[in-house]
């Protein structure tokens, strides 16, 4: 979409919604506004019934943690010959400041009728993880939303089945969560004599990351010149 498109759009929207819209922007050719949670269901009714807008379609509901964004851990173009036993480099270097909740959910919608994409996002109070669901608006918001709280734990007022999707039903957390360790905190094996599934504490090292190690391509060299003929 042009930019003078988008530029339109996000008119016809701060008329519309007002103070309701509390930031909007352009980036990478994606128009972007920030709405009150607890206005998500009256402003994407709006978005999906209104012919100035007619976004009939959901692409994805997502949920984002926010937790340390803006914080660079490490940069490095090379590794130890061990390894890293965390994937950090002391010295936190804070790029942004960032103030706003630590979760969000993210909301991509698409108009066929006005050929038009519009990403909406609503932050949640890390103590209160609560916000209506869509799933009136848009069906399709039903398995994005029960994915959302199984990785999250955000949870959707009004959903009909908010159960896990992903991870088994006797999990514990929520892994997509950036102070959920990778390793877990339970590890599942089956065992022969009680004959069933069992639940164990990790036995493994904790681990954050391990960095990328970055070697030289060939294939970018320049090339080496023949020796001339004899």
């Amino acid at each position: 979409m042009l930019i003078t498109e988008l530029s339109t759009l996000q008119e016809k929207l701060q008329t519309r919604f007002g103070d309701d819209i509390t930031a909007a922007m352009i980036h990478a050719d994606q128009l972007t506004i920030e709405i009150p949670s607890e206005k998500v269901l009256e402003i994407c009714s709006a978005l999906c019934d209104e012919a100035d807008f007619q976004f009939n379609q959901l692409i994805d509901v997502c949920g984002v943690d926010y937790l340390s964004y803006g914080v660079s851990e490490w940069e490095t173009e090379s590794t130890t010959t061990t390894g890293f036993d965390r994937g950090v480099e002391t010295g936190i270097e804070h790029k942004i400041n960032w103030t706003k909740p630590r979760f969000a959910v993210v909301y991509h919608l698409l108009s066929t009728l006005q050929n038009q994409r519009l990403r909406v996002r609503a932050f949640l109070d890390e103590n209160n993880l609560l916000i209506d669901s869509v799933i009136k608006i848009w069906p399709v918001a039903n398995w994005f939303e029960r994915e959302a709280f199984d990785l999250y734990g955000i949870l959707f007022k009004g959903h009909p089945d908010l159960r896990r999707i992903l991870t088994d039903y006797g999990f514990v957390g929520h892994p997509f969560r950036k102070d959920f360790p990778l390793s877990g905190h339970v590890e599942v094996r089956y065992d022969a004599e009680k004959k069933r599934v069992v639940y164990e504490p990790v036995d493994i090292e904790p681990r954050v990351l391990v960095p990328k190690v970055i070697r030289q391509d060939n294939r970018y060299q320049a090339p080496v010149p023949l020796p001339p003929k004899t």
